[in-house]
């Protein structure tokens, strides 16, 4: 007797994406809502304590801060963007790692989904939207929080959101497939060894100008310091040719991490 995984897939782009991706979403959000509630709560609230404990509180002793402008700017109006994109990070980061690691090795759920007719495309855009609905969850509610601080200094703050939208997608579009050659918790454990530097030197709380030039072009290369840059400029009215580039790089981060898990996932299950 066969299975359906016996059964070989036709080529073309049939054998990738069948166009339901929606069915991917919504079993992630019923497993969401029964069970990792709390967890999504607890993200929400962890980038506000930063903002309340650096930016409100050790920020009334810190003068000079200046946007991309120039024109000097409170400390809260300067390191509350960068805690936005961090935020949308986080969220995106987890859904797709750890959620991603936890059916992969242990739910089998990617083996059953590509037993139906879901093509791997499907899986990749349907994990990825619920790690992009994550990022976008804690981004609007931090971002809503900064308004009410007074922290947004331009309209452009509402262009923050689809900011924080792309920088979610550029992450879990990539964190995805770069977890599914995860095997074990011990590796798991390289994820927040890479993010936790790039949270505290990407110009998240103080400018890149206080690193020596050569480490300062490491961090440019670093996907948060553009989702920082980006965010922050939107945020203080600073726009610059230069948020062109940041906006280019999470496009070409989408577009590769999309192509890197899709064919990791077609050559996990179905090859």
């Amino acid at each position: 007797m066969t299975t359906t995984l016996d059964k070989p897939r036709s080529g073309g782009v049939k054998a990738l994406y069948a166009g339901n991706a929606r069915a991917v979403v919504g079993r992630g959000l019923l497993a969401t809502r029964s069970t990792n509630w709390i967890i999504v709560l607890t993200g929400v609230f962890e980038p506000i304590f930063y903002l309340l404990a650096m930016g409100i509180g050790l920020g009334s002793y810190i003068s000079g801060v200046t946007d991309a402008r120039g024109d000097e700017i409170p400390y809260a109006a300067f390191i509350a963007p960068a805690l936005l994109a961090v935020s949308a990070m986080n969220g995106a980061v987890y859904d797709s790692t750890w959620n991603v690691f936890f059916k992969m090795h242990f739910g089998k759920l990617y083996q059953g989904m590509l037993a139906t007719s879901l093509g791997p495309l499907d899986v990749a855009l349907g994990e990825i939207s619920l790690a992009l609905l994550r990022g976008a969850a804690y981004g609007t509610t931090f971002l809503l929080v900064m308004q009410a601080l007074g922290l947004n200094l331009s309209w452009t703050a509402l262009l923050a959101l689809p900011a924080i939208l792309l920088i979610a997608f550029g992450f879990a579009s990539l964190g995805m497939g770069i977890t599914s050659y995860l095997k074990t918790f011990q590796q798991m454990d390289w994820i927040q060894f890479v993010m936790l530097p790039m949270f505290l030197f990407s110009a998240t709380f103080y400018p890149i100008t206080v690193y020596p030039e050569p480490i300062q072009w490491v961090v440019q290369a670093l996907p948060l310091w553009h989702g920082v840059e980006l965010v922050r400029g939107l945020t203080t009215g600073a726009l610059t040719w230069a948020m062109l580039v940041h906006l280019g790089y999470f496009l070409v981060m989408i577009a590769l991490g999309l192509i890197f898990t899709t064919r990791r996932l077609r050559a996990l299950f179905l090859d």
